[in-house]
């Protein structure tokens, strides 16, 4: 997936616990740059997770078109009109 990552940047303002903002000065020294990256990978995760979840959706339909096909719906037995 990734992302362009020569698209411009843009100020955001955002509301972080301040002492976790302390701590990761303390260990990066550009905590811009270490947030892009967490949140790169945090989107591209969500993504192939709702990626994966949308297959496994077509792949039950799927499933269950085949079965309807084969032995037809149980409604079809009990169907009163």
């Amino acid at each position: 997936m990734g992302y362009d990552r020569a698209a411009s940047k843009r100020r955001v303002n955002m509301t972080l616990n301040e002492d976790l903002v302390r701590r990761a000065r303390g260990i990066t020294p550009n905590l811009s740059e270490t947030v892009e990256t967490l949140l790169a990978t945090f989107v591209d995760d969500a993504e192939a997770k709702a990626n994966d979840h949308e297959k496994q959706i077509a792949a039950h339909i799927a499933a269950n078109d085949a079965f309807v096909a084969k032995y037809g719906a149980l409604a079809d037995d009990f169907n009163n009109l």
